[in-house]
């Protein structure tokens, strides 16, 4: 099966491929031995989320307190 390249480095996935693994949003994309390899990637909310607070240096303190002032 052929997939096009478009001029802006896009590929579009045929839909029976895409169907075949569940057509998630992220792939985790990869070269091995010059092939490129594309593993279906399921971002759970909550990983992003404990992500962005590990990033920003917050800890569950940090959030219990923002939340209780937010509540006041």
């Amino acid at each position: 099966m052929l997939a096009k390249m478009t001029s802006k480095n896009q590929l579009t996935l045929p839909k029976s491929i895409t169907v075949q693994v569940g057509a998630p949003e992220y792939f985790d994309v990869e070269v091995k031995a010059g092939q490129v390899v594309l593993t279906p990637v399921r971002i759970q909310r909550a990983d992003a989320v404990r992500a962005k607070l590990a990033e920003l240096n917050l800890t569950e303190l940090d959030v219990a307190a923002a939340v209780a002032w937010v509540r006041q």
